[in-house]
């Protein structure tokens, strides 16, 4: 099984945080998850997330139109947020996501071609949806959420539609509010590309047969399921540039200070290490 694997057939890129170190203390097992689109959950899985792992929420980040298209399963005594980070009306001129849907079922090039055209696709994209008004509120409320859980009742899940750049950003930015170094948050990151490697291997073939230059080979595998590593390391910069810290954006953005901050580590994380 993948590093920070969470078994639950029909649910890609299914993972945890627990286990990673944050400073001298450990991430709590079996609390926090991570995850792609849960529209293709198996029965199993469903079984699993409400009587195995004890979950209390799902945070669904996608776009009202993603919900629309492909809804979150109902789960019993489990609550469903809604948390969109980016909506139809954030997306450049042109860019029609209805349309974006349907080619997204017969067309994939036609959508990279249209999304790279439109300049979506770059270094700057995990900045600019961080620093939004939606994504700042959508991130708020993910803080509010994990504040008012207890970990001893049950476990909290985030969601986008690949679990990768959303759903990566909130993970990077609670990964940093425990106080995980630079070096654990894009270890997480990146494991996206080995939880999606026979999905993005035939792309990877393709961009470099095709000797795309650097900056559209990596937005292709980017669009194609893949993380860039340089995308995260950007995003982390900006905003240590502009914050002096990835703390200092959850003080002044997301109203997540010492006290926020003290509480949030005294619920997730605990002081041995994991064998």
């Amino acid at each position: 099984m993948l590093k920070q694997a969470i078994d639950l057939p029909g649910i890609g890129n299914a993972r945890e945080l627990g286990g990673y170190a944050a400073g001298d203390r450990i991430i709590k097992k079996g609390v926090l998850f991570r995850t792609a689109g849960l529209d293709g959950a198996s029965k199993e899985a469903l079984d699993k997330m409400q009587n195995s792992l004890l979950l209390q929420t799902v945070i669904d980040f996608r776009m009202t139109v993603e919900r629309r298209v492909s809804p979150d399963p109902e789960i019993p005594s489990v609550r469903n947020i809604h948390l969109p980070v980016i909506e139809a009306e954030d997306y450049p001129v042109g860019v029609d996501t209805n349309m974006v849907e349907e080619i997204k079922k017969t067309d994939r090039m036609k959508l990279f071609e249209m999304a790279y055209a439109s300049g979506m696709l770059n270094s700057d994209y995990y900045s600019g949806i961080m620093l939004g008004e939606r994504g700042r509120n959508a991130y708020r409320g993910f803080f509010r959420v994990l504040l008012g859980t207890d970990p001893d009742k049950g476990a909290v899940l985030w969601h986008c539609t690949d679990g990768k750049d959303r759903t990566g950003c909130a993970a990077m930015l609670l990964l940093s509010a425990l106080g995980a170094s630079r070096e654990v948050i894009i270890e997480d990151y990146m494991l996206t590309n080995e939880y999606n490697a026979s999905r993005i291997g035939a792309v990877k073939q393709m961009a470099e047969a095709a000797q795309m230059p650097p900056d559209k080979s990596d937005a292709l595998m980017f669009m194609s399921g893949a993380v860039v590593e340089r995308y995260m390391t950007k995003a982390i910069d900006t905003l240590e540039e502009k914050y002096g810290s990835v703390e200092g954006y959850l003080r002044e953005e997301l109203n997540v200070g010492d006290p926020e901050l003290e509480e949030l580590r005294n619920k997730f994380l605990c002081g041995g290490r994991y064998e």
